[in-house]
């Protein structure tokens, strides 16, 4: 996405534009903004419409009896319309035009911009980020402890953990779109949230291992240390102690394990990948994370995201009931989404790997 612009619709005068981001450069001219109005009034019933010969995605919104536009201009033609529906611009646009005339503004339509942009990448690309942003892993912290309402969560991040500004709408949406959580209305309780997918990560074998015409000496070692490895491994302890995903938040290190799955590397190469960090080289070799036998390096155990349905959560509504933290409402319907899946998968170990 090259720019997000917010427009008003004035009655006497057309379209004014507001603010945009990046800030820089010159705002797009009055009749490109007057296409985007015409085609709004063609398309009364649909919220999102798109300029194709001009890359320019649009959602209209009445905001205090005025009219806006979120303007999404893009380099080439995007496919983000496919995948991000006309709600989840709503929210957005709902969020900035609230802080428009605050301080506020800048940072949110900074971060508007990102989640739009970052919206459009594959599913699970950006799961490293619940756990590399501080303020998205508190939130599945809370979420943990089952259904919040959209006050409470705020509330909860304000007083218990000290993030006093955050928007909790735009941090959401890659909760909604990784479909960790579900948004609902519930009588007394307004907009909640649910979590009904939980997210964590594991060690599991590489897909691509030594083959056959590696030498036998060195196939034998490999295949001695990678047995003791993963016949005495303790998932819930790498992830008590954070060692593993600490590996996993540092780049090179990614970037290190995404090129060792394709195929082996000299340890030239791998150093080089990890910024000529030889430290880091040797404390990957220590931790059984990759393999290296005569200047050939491979990966030795992956790092792969888990996505599964929290039925933990479960217990914990009811206790919560029980304390009257939550209504009625709300333990019966999250109970419900739980049941659900369980009566849908074939096996109560309902997980997939990423």
């Amino acid at each position: 996405m090259e720019r997000l612009i917010i427009v008003h619709w004035n009655k006497s005068t057309g379209p004014i534009p507001i603010i945009q981001y990046p800030p820089e450069g010159a705002y797009p001219s009055k009749d490109i903004f007057l296409k985007i109005w015409a085609q709004h009034e063609l398309n009364k019933e649909d919220a999102l419409i798109e300029l194709e010969d001009r890359n320019i995605i649009s959602v209209i919104q009445e905001y205090e009896g005025e009219i806006y536009f979120l303007c999404l201009f893009f380099m080439s033609k995007s496919k983000i319309s496919e995948i991000l529906s006309s709600d989840i611009l709503a929210i957005i646009t709902k969020n900035l035009l609230e802080l428009i005339n605050t301080n506020k503004i800048t940072r949110t339509i900074s971060e508007a911009f990102n989640t739009i942009k970052n919206y459009s990448k594959i599913e699970g690309e950006d799961l490293i980020n619940f756990f590399q942003e501080k303020i998205k892993y508190t939130i599945l912290q809370i979420l943990r402890n089952g259904v919040i309402s959209k006050a409470e969560l705020a509330e909860t991040l304000r007083q218990n953990y000290g993030f006093s500004t955050v928007n909790i709408d735009l941090l959401l949406i890659s909760f909604i779109r990784e479909k960790l959580i579900l948004k609902k209305t519930i009588s007394g309780s307004k907009e909640c949230y649910f979590l009904i997918k939980d997210l964590s990560y594991t060690r599991v074998p590489p897909k691509k291992l030594p083959d056959e015409g590696t030498e036998e000496k060195l196939l034998k070692k490999f295949k001695k240390e990678f047995v003791k490895l993963f016949s005495n491994y303790n998932c819930s302890q790498e992830i008590e102690n954070k060692e593993i995903i600490n590996f996993l938040i540092d780049k090179d290190v990614f970037n290190l394990i995404k090129a060792l799955r394709k195929k082996e590397l000299t340890v030239n190469e791998s150093i080089n990948i990890l910024s000529n960090k030889e430290e880091l080289f040797e404390e990957l070799l220590e931790k059984k994370l990759i393999f290296e036998a005569k200047g050939v390096v491979y990966l030795f155990s992956d790092i792969r995201f888990l996505k599964f349905t929290p039925y933990y959560i479960i217990k914990l509504l009811l206790e919560r009931y029980q304390k009257q933290e939550i209504s009625l409402d709300q333990y019966l319907f999250h109970l419900k989404l739980l049941i659900n899946q369980l009566k849908s998968q074939p096996s109560i170990l309902d997980y997939n790997v990423i």
